[in-house]
């Protein structure tokens, strides 16, 4: 399958409207609808046929697989999640907090790599410390010091600000040496970059196949590192996450399904699967180089000077400085433009996929000329 073909799958990809928010979320093909809105139909629709619960733990166990094969894992390291925010959360409640307690976070992290550790530090009374960066820069010095007594520490693989690269294995190991829990934030890698957990070497990994993937929301995933999990006990123990569910003590499933819970409906990962199934047709070597030269393109026209995002390519995600970002997004979306803004840094990012044509990138940058 090539970019365009692709493009052609989905019906919110027209050519009235240049689409350029896949950071945020990337509009599923047509078949990744029907796959979601199939499994439902089936699993209500065809009792009589096949029991709906094992039914649905194959659809688990299928989808699970699918996952483990896109990020490098293995596939009892995969549990199933409703998102990125979803996955951190059940990292941070099922560690044991003291009064005292190091989290180490940067200042480019999405609300999900935050809100978890302010609810600690406000009712755990958890210290938590903001690695200052610059332009979507990390100073190692910086992050290594920060983290020499840390309990975990958070990072992004991409950031959502600036689109930036950050070196996850280098960090993983100045946080390993330091004896803290890694976990990385990975939901803008799936889909526009190779990913492989194995070579992060991070103990958890949290990701969702709503953006680049162009999967359904709710599909979200989550890698545990299996050593990692045996010393964890999730907040929440379901009958999904336990060997026995009737026995009398609880025993945590081995690996990264301790974190599953209970009765969810597999339709949205399995609509995901189609997602990973199309990006992986036409290959996330030609995703990457097809983004690659759009954003060039995009970054050209907009010009260095206004530019906070790097000029040499990173990833998909392009920010850009503008006197009134909130404005400038109500403005271009007159225009049949879709972007956003961000709350920090203070620009407007433009998200820039495979899919994306080069009539949408011209149409950007001459609507973000026009600025006053």
């Amino acid at each position: 399958m090539t970019p365009r073909e692709l493009r052609a799958d989905v019906p919110a990809l027209d050519e009235e409207t240049a689409y350029l928010n896949y950071g945020a979320h990337g509009p599923s093909p047509e078949y990744v609808v029907d796959a979601a809105s199939n499994f439902i139909a089936d699993h209500e629709y065809g009792v009589a046929e096949t029991d709906p619960y094992d039914r649905a733990y194959s659809a688990y166990e299928a989808v699970r697989e699918r996952i483990a094969g896109l990020l490098g894992a293995d596939t009892d390291e995969i549990a199933l999640t409703e998102s990125t925010t979803d996955g951190i959360a059940r990292i941070a409640s099922a560690l044991e907090w003291e009064p005292g307690d190091v989290v180490v976070r940067t200042d480019l992290e999405h609300p999900a790599g935050v809100l978890p550790w302010q609810q600690l530090e406000a009712e755990a009374g958890v210290e938590v410390r903001v690695v200052e960066t610059e332009g979507g820069r990390l100073d190692r010095d910086a992050f290594a010091d920060a983290v020499a007594d840390a309990r975990l520490v958070c990072f992004s693989a991409i950031t959502w600000t600036h689109g930036t690269r950050l070196p996850v294995r280098e960090l993983v190991e100045i946080a390993n040496d330091a004896g803290a829990f890694t976990l990385v934030d990975a939901v803008q890698s799936p889909g526009q970059a190779p990913m492989d957990v194995h070579e992060w070497g991070a103990d958890a990994v949290a990701a969702a196949g709503h953006k680049w993937v162009l999967g359904p929301w709710g599909a979200g995933f989550l890698y545990v590192d299996r050593d990692a999990a045996e010393d964890m006990s999730p907040a929440s123990a379901g009958y999904r996450g336990v060997t026995d569910s009737t026995a009398s003590d609880i025993e945590y499933a081995s690996g990264a399904k301790r974190f599953e819970v209970g009765t969810t409906t597999p339709a949205a990962h399995a609509g995901l699967v189609e997602g990973i199934d199309a990006v992986e047709s036409v290959g996330l070597e030609t995703i990457e180089s097809r983004i690659a030269d759009l954003t060039d393109r995009l970054k050209r026209g907009v010009g260095e000077e206004r530019l906070m995002s790097p000029m040499a390519f990173e990833s998909g995600l392009v920010t850009v400085d503008v006197a009134d970002p909130a404005a400038t997004v109500e403005r271009l979306a007159e225009q049949g433009i879709i972007i956003r803004d961000l709350p920090h840094p203070d620009g407007v990012r433009v998200s820039v996929h495979a899919v994306s044509t080069e009539r949408e990138i011209d149409a950007v940058v001459d609507a973000l000329r026009e600025e006053p």
